[in-house]
């Protein structure tokens, strides 16, 4: 019998899941069998898997679990260098150039097990089955609207956290944005087309201000994008990969320039490939913003779990969208599976 072990999160701040009960009753239908750790964070309660059939196994407890258990997580295990056994699925961020992935995929080269990287499961034409890629640009569009507010009071973004919905992320937004006495910004965002851009753009517009969309048309010269500078919100939502254009360079710093506050949603700050080099570390939760220049000022949102700020919507909706790939898991040469598992392969053979 298939068994697929839901780990608990480790991350700070991390409390989505890849699995409703829902979805979990209907693998347990089809027989497999499911267990699903206990955790002090999750969005959605223990309760609902136990009501569904689940196992219910204690919280961090996937390292003992049988060699046969495939792991289902989101975000980064720990880094703590232990041999990794066992198939996991999970976003793996070691395949784009990001020096830090070269350590997984060696712990996975010890143990002898295998990833799945939630990332590239894929359908038959290239499209991925399932992204969290709209509620990232949703709430990376809000952050960076905070931090645009926060320059006009002279200040630079404060913490900021877990909304209980949307409408809670909203609400608290429209506060900030009335509070000052100014026009709202306009703003820029690239990859719009896309999820993450379509969540980008659907938050500014919600709250008012002037969006200019482009895709893959409007960029395929290569640069540079002088119109970029001309926005005071530039929101990157185009993942790093070799290709890609250098949206705003280093000399950009000291331009004449209207830009003040860049979302970089794709947050890929240490990958060779990162088309927004004027910064080169990710922010968190309780720092969002990092200041790359004075005078005049230019910020930098770049929050690699973003979608964890409204963990509930963002959770049901990916469940969904990954639900029909998990009923497959039972049997790993499925297209979907077997694609994931050459990639693995492929980036980890010359290790």
């Amino acid at each position: 019998m298939t068994h697929l072990w839901v780990r608990a999160e480790q991350r700070p701040n991390e409390e989505r899941v890849g699995l409703t009960p829902e979805g979990a009753k209907q693998l347990i239908a089809k027989g497999i069998r499911v267990t699903v750790e206990e955790s002090s964070v999750r969005a959605i309660p223990i309760d609902g898997y136990r009501d569904a059939g689940c196992d219910i196994a204690p919280e961090n407890t996937w390292p003992e679990a049988p060699r046969d258990a495939i792991i289902f997580g989101l975000k980064e295990l720990p880094e703590d260098g232990t041999p990794l056994p066992h198939k996991h699925i999970m976003f793996g961020h070691a395949y784009k150039g990001q020096h830090s992935g070269v350590a997984l995929l060696k712990r996975f080269k010890a143990g002898g097990g295998t990833l799945y990287d939630l990332e590239y499961l894929v359908d038959d034409t290239g499209r991925r089955v399932a992204a969290f890629g709209y509620w990232a640009g949703y709430a990376g569009a809000a952050v960076t609207l905070k931090s645009w507010a926060a320059q006009q009071r002279g200040t630079l973004c404060g913490p900021v956290g877990v909304y209980a919905n949307k409408d809670t992320l909203l609400d608290d937004l429209g506060s900030e944005l009335d509070a000052l006495d100014t026009d709202l910004p306009t703003a820029i965002v690239i990859g719009a087309l896309g999820r993450v851009g379509t969540g980008a753009a659907d938050l500014l517009e919600t709250m008012g201000v002037a969006v200019t969309k482009w895709d893959m048309a409007e960029t395929a010269s290569g640069g540079p994008f002088p119109e970029i500078l001309q926005h005071d919100i530039f929101m990157n939502c185009i993942f790093a990969r070799p290709g890609t254009p250098v949206f705003v360079p280093q000399d950009a710093k000291s331009a004449d320039r209207q830009l003040t506050a860049i979302g970089d949603v794709a947050c890929d700050p240490d990958s060779d490939y990162n088309p927004v080099p004027v910064y080169d570390k990710a922010t968190t939760w309780e720092a969002p913003a990092l200041r790359v220049h004075e005078a005049p000022v230019l910020d930098v949102m770049a929050i690699d779990n973003l979608p964890s700020m409204l963990p509930v919507e963002s959770s049901e909706d990916y469940a969904e969208q990954l639900l029909a790939t998990l009923l497959k898991v039972d049997d790993l040469s499925d297209g979907v599976w077997t694609r994931a598992e050459a990639d693995f392969e492929t980036h980890s053979k010359d290790l």
